[in-house]
């Protein structure tokens, strides 16, 4: 799978088994090579998760419980909205992208998936930088 520019869904591999399914991610699969895994969870429903965008970290989001609302903005301006309710959809979320994770449902996990390690200054944290520095 090539890294697309813009945000995209695309499947992971599903497992059909009468015991449950089974689905996963592994070299070859994914984009790129992961160097940090991290999951969101216990959001209350009512909240929004806003931001951040990542200069160069491309992410790939995947509810692996319950399901959540993803809506991207790109350095153009665009504007997109993903359901998550599947645990084998995936969204890809390549660098400039600011994303607001919104509409939790009870228990809702969100696996993210980074192309990079932690760095502070990867980091774009607010919607008016992002927004400015994206002219």
């Amino acid at each position: 799978m090539n890294i697309s520019a813009e945000p995209c869904l695309f499947d992971l591999p599903v497992v059909h088994d009468l015991r449950g399914n089974l689905s996963f991610a592994q070299k070859g699969i994914l984009p790129f090579e992961v160097e940090r895994v991290y999951w969101i969870y216990d959001v209350p429903g009512c909240e929004t998760h806003a931001g951040p965008a990542l200069r160069r970290t491309t992410e790939i989001l995947v509810a692996l419980s319950g399901s959540f609302t993803v809506e991207t903005t790109d350095a153009t301006g665009q504007t997109r909205t993903f359901t998550l309710n599947r645990s084998y959809k995936a969204l890809l979320l390549p660098p400039m992208t600011w994303r607001q994770l919104s509409d939790f449902s009870t228990n809702a996990v969100a696996l993210v998936i980074a192309s990079e390690a932690y760095d502070p200054d990867d980091y774009i944290r607010s919607s008016e930088s992002f927004i400015s520095g994206s002219k």
